[in-house]
């Protein structure tokens, strides 16, 4: 399915495209200088880092993918949407592009893609943000993410009646009535039809809860190797109030990169970058500069 431009005063970017996997991989690179690879998780899209990339672009060079069935990029009715896959995309993205050192950031499922890429390529890894995220096994899963898994009834929740992205308006955000205005305008433009959302569904689908699920074994994998980043500088920007990345996700990343810096923000849900706002791109800024 072809994507459909995106016009905004919160999102002024040029459009560039990346065929992969025989789709087109949608992706911002903006600014010049030491390259920031940016990741976003489901069900958001480049959008979500919009603030970020203007505060970067002046000194950084940002390269922000929108996985495919998300954002801008194709979203194929018939696709294997795995971990592999997306791993696979982000790396061929990287490489199209000739960047041989890099920042990286990522959010929720950005979070395995990125240390997938990163475990199977650290010479590329200059410095990381992790924010609201798991690249590793856990078992938790909050209920209303556990029901829109079930066959059937889940579909129709996350692609009929578009309940995990109308959902994620409030509960990804600790602000109060939810996100309102250009940003609720933008999170939920790429996914406005049945078609729209088969991405955001197969990305539910996709948790790797049980040892039987398809892409277990390589998050098995991937966090079997994390201690081989341990060396890299790492920042933790966490949203403390995270319905479903809490604070025990934030604990376990610290003990695997004990050395990171913390920067936890209390009155901020899953969306950091929205409710925390100035305060962390500024965190992750002066990060970026040292």
């Amino acid at each position: 399915m072809k994507p459909t431009a995106f016009n905004s005063e919160e999102y002024p970017f040029t459009a560039n495209y990346f065929k992969v996997n025989g789709q087109r991989l949608h992706f911002l690179d903006e600014g010049t200088g030491f390259p920031v690879l940016m990741l976003h998780g489901n069900p958001t899209w480049s959008f979500f880092y919009r603030h970020l990339i203007r505060a970067l672009s002046g000194k950084f060079r940002c390269i922000v993918p929108d996985h495919i069935g998300c954002g801008l990029s194709d979203k194929p009715q018939n696709y294997p949407y795995r971990l592999e896959t997306h791993i696979h995309n982000i790396s061929a993205l990287v490489q199209f592009l000739g960047v041989e050192k890099l920042n990286l950031v990522v959010h929720d499922w950005g979070g395995a893609i990125g240390m997938g890429l990163a475990v199977r390529h650290p010479e590329w890894i200059n410095r990381m943000v992790i924010m609201n995220t798991a690249a590793f096994i856990d078992p938790f899963i909050p209920l209303r993410i556990a029901l829109c898994r079930i066959p059937v009834i889940g579909a129709f929740a996350v692609r009929r009646l578009n309940l995990f992205v109308r959902a994620a308006r409030f509960m990804a955000t600790a602000q109060k009535g939810g996100l309102k205005g250009e940003a609720l305008w933008g999170f939920m433009f790429p996914y406005r039809s049945f078609a729209d959302r088969v991405g955001v569904h197969r990305f539910v689908r996709d948790i790797p809860l049980k040892s039987g699920h398809a892409s277990y074994s390589l998050l098995q994998e991937i966090e079997s190797r994390l201690f081989i980043l341990q060396k890299k500088k790492i920042a933790l920007v966490w949203g403390c109030r995270d319905f479903c990345f809490t604070p025990g996700f934030l604990d376990r990343w610290r003990k695997i990169f004990p050395d990171a810096a913390v920067f936890p923000f209390e009155n901020a849900g899953h969306y950091v970058l929205e409710d925390a706002g100035d305060e962390a791109i500024k965190r992750i800024s002066e990060f970026f500069d040292q």
